[in-house]
């Protein structure tokens, strides 16, 4: 069996230990290295000649990403978990024990297990490869640190700042990890290994002050100011998380304890707590969605074709979806990209998205003058149709009008070479629709992205019956490339996600003509864990979206789609929302802090009367309505698995990631519970509560979807 952990001595005595999972992309570390670990420390501290230690990786571009959460899995109890933190705790403890300094030479991702090795070596040395980041996500986990990291990091970075990183799962590059003296020294990869060696040769460095400006002394430097910090930070993260994530007050109580009762309370609290939260409901939910998205990740779509290298893609529109498409097209996918609109304004406004993204990046330093213009260079513009011949695909993204989009087909097909993808970015039309004009519907498909595009992770890819395997596997790929999370979906009217996030919201809006406040109902739902509510997310998107979107779904799939007459009375009144200052809620220069709701709708809508309804129901009406509306879509073969149904709720409208998706969510709630939900809703409000055939079946045969 080959080792993961090598040792050479040079001839200085610098024992150089480099980690090399044997068989893996990614150096992870796991409990069963830890006898291994343990003989190559104890080597190390039978040698007496050595005078200095450097631990580097042997991966050509990470250092360690982390812990391999599959070990957390397999634990049975609190206590195998807390034997884990133990362990772990002890073993970092060991380095940081030893009387020869120890670096650490730091290229690439260097993340949660892999950063509190490195917080446990007496100095960090890193690349300043953009590769290179550093940081504790164990919170997007729904875990903490549980090797020492919530007690080392804020010794070295100050409590602040360390807080900063493990509350949001932050990761600092390379400048910003010396700037805020969590490593000790920045240089180029090809001198990383020299410069730690030299460094260890040096002795034992000096043990070195916090960084920290006049603001952050007053507030850590005494007893009163750090109590100011913790409860501001409690304060912030109750605000943020509603009390549904139970990991991050779990990790300003261990930065706590160890500041106020040493390291030995702190590190027996990070253990303790460690336990609980992977022993929790919420880390459990969060641990699946990773897994899914990882497996995900290996995936094209279908197993019937392997993806064709896109290296030259074209976008039809200047609009804000073209724009941001061409964007993460050229940016994260380094795709040349090609827009095509119908005036120079058109594409100036593409170019303006991106280059303001970039701009932002360039002035907090993230990226440099060059790489803004190398990006840049990425993305050019014309009114015609040069230059598009080799085009691999072409993703549309025009306004939502069949005969254009026909017109879209028919001059792709002209222009363009006979391979050349047709990737239509509709909401709402079918993609069989669209490909009915086309001479080859095998090239037609969608590719229907979120807004703002470089921000929503999620992007459905939509085959319609004559859409080839190999257009689906090249589109999936393609979407992967740019950062997204594709879920391949059926054609069908408002595809998956827009269709159960259409009677989540119909049924808000019936609530609020029932005569329910707009604050209470998008207090219900937040409440519940949605990022935010349905009757604001209706001002984001645009009512006259929403409006437009309705009859399509009702004249393809039911009355249950029948949307509230309210939209007629809402853009009769001129109220499409944000995008005119002008819809449920107050907007313009005079609106500051919290939004507050423009009373003068109600009116609108003719609510005379008030209902005071617990939130509790209000949130469960519009919900169960989601989870019915998804298994339905399951049923139809709209979606292909319960996973892909729960990644396409979490990442495209936001339903609570603790929750892990909505057929997780009613996996734990039961079936049996939902139906008679579902049920007593149907009796009190009408049919359109009917639980669909699949949820019936489950709930008398007791069934699951996990």
């Amino acid at each position: 069996m080959m080792s993961t952990f090598s040792i050479k001595v040079t001839d200085t005595n610098i024992a150089i230990i480099t980690i090399d999972v044997v068989g893996e992309k990614m150096n992870t570390l796991r409990a069963e290295f830890a006898d291994e670990i343990s003989q190559v420390l104890t080597e190390l501290e039978g040698n007496k000649s050595l005078k200095g230690v450097v631990i580097t990786s042997g991966k050509a571009d990470n250092f360690i990403a982390g812990a391999d959460i599959s070990m957390l899995d397999a634990c049975q109890s609190k206590g195998d978990v807390m034997a884990i933190s133990i362990m772990g705790q002890q073993m970092f403890d060991r380095i940081s024990d030893f009387s020869i300094p120890v670096v650490a030479a730091i290229h690439g991702p260097c993340l949660g297990g892999g950063l509190e090795l490195a917080l446990a070596c007496h100095a960090r040395v890193c690349s300043n490869n953009g590769k290179t980041v550093l940081g504790l996500p164990e919170v997007q986990l729904g875990l903490l640190p549980g090797s020492g990291g919530t007690q080392r990091l804020p010794k070295l970075v100050g409590i602040a700042k360390a807080l900063d990183m493990m509350l949001t799962g932050k990761q600092l590059r390379a400048k910003q990890a010396l700037k805020a003296g969590l490593v000790d020294d920045m240089v180029p990869e090809s001198i990383l290994l020299d410069t730690a060696v030299e460094l260890a040769s040096q002795g034992m460095p000096k043990t070195k002050n916090v960084k920290l400006d006049a603001a952050g002394k007053a507030l850590e430097g005494n007893p009163l100011g750090r109590k100011v910090l913790f409860a501001q930070a409690t304060q912030t993260v109750l605000k943020q998380t509603k009390g549904h994530y139970p990991a991050p007050l779990k990790i300003i109580d261990c930065v706590k304890t160890g500041i106020s009762q040493g390291n030995e309370k702190g590190l027996a609290k990070e253990a303790a707590h460690f336990a609980d939260l992977v022993m929790s409901s919420e880390s459990a939910a969060l641990r699946r969605l990773f897994f899914a998205t990882t497996e995900m990740k290996k995936e094209c779509g279908t197993t019937q074709a392997t993806p064709n290298e896109v290296k030259q893609a074209v976008v039809l529109g200047g609009g804000l979806m073209g724009g941001g498409i061409a964007n993460v097209t050229a940016i994260k996918g380094q795709i040349p990209v090609r827009i095509k609109d119908i005036s120079d304004q058109g594409i100036n406004q593409a170019l303006k998205y991106s280059y303001d993204l970039l701009n932002k990046k360039f002035k907090r330093r993230f990226i440099t003058k060059a790489a803004l213009q190398s990006d840049m260079m990425n993305i050019t513009g014309t009114t015609s149709y040069d230059g598009m011949k080799n085009a691999d695909i072409v993703v549309e993204a025009v306004f939502e009008d069949l005969a254009l989009k026909h017109q879209m087909v028919s001059d792709i097909e002209q222009h363009c070479s006979e391979d050349t993808i047709f990737a239509s970015n509709t909401s709402s039309l079918p993609i069989g629709k669209i490909a009915s004009v086309a001479k080859r519907p095998e090239n037609v498909i969608g590719l229907h992205y979120f807004s703002p595009v470089d921000k929503m992770p999620l992007v459905e890819v939509i085959a319609h019956e004559k859409t080839s395997a190999q257009t689906i596997a090249t589109t999936v790929a393609f979407a992967k490339k740019q950062g997204k999370t594709p879920i391949v979906v059926k054609d069908g009217a408002g595809f998956y996600v827009n269709r159960i996030l259409a009677l989540y919201m119909n049924e808000a809006a019936a609530q609020v003509i029932e005569g329910n406040s707009i604050e209470a109902v998008d207090r219900a739902l937040t409440q519940f864990g949605l990022p935010v509510g349905p009757i604001a997310l209706l001002d984001e998107v645009g009512i006259d979206v929403g409006a437009k979107i309705s009859p399509i779904l009702f004249n393809e799939l039911g009355e249950r789609f029948e949307a509230p007459s309210a939209f007629d009375a809402l853009l009769a009144d001129g109220r499409k929302g944000k995008k005119n200052q002008k819809g449920f809620y107050l907007y313009g220069k005079d609106v500051k802090g919290k939004k507050l709701v423009d009373k003068s709708v109600y009116k609108v809508l003719g609510v005379t009367n008030k209902v005071n309804v617990a939130d509790e129901e209000i949130a469960q009406r519009c919900m169960v309505q989601m989870l019915n509306e998804a298994v339905r879509c399951l049923e139809e073969g709209i979606i292909s698995s319960a996973r892909d149904g729960d990644i396409g709720a979490i990442f495209g409208i936001g339903f609570p990631p603790f929750l892990a998706g909505p057929f997780s969510y009613i996996d734990s709630m039961g079936a049996e519970k939902l139906v008679n939900l579902l049920n007593q809703y149907s009796a009190k409000h009408g049919n359109r509560f009917e639980p669909c055939q699949l949820l019936q079946t489950m709930a008398k045969e007791n069934h699951r979807f996990y």
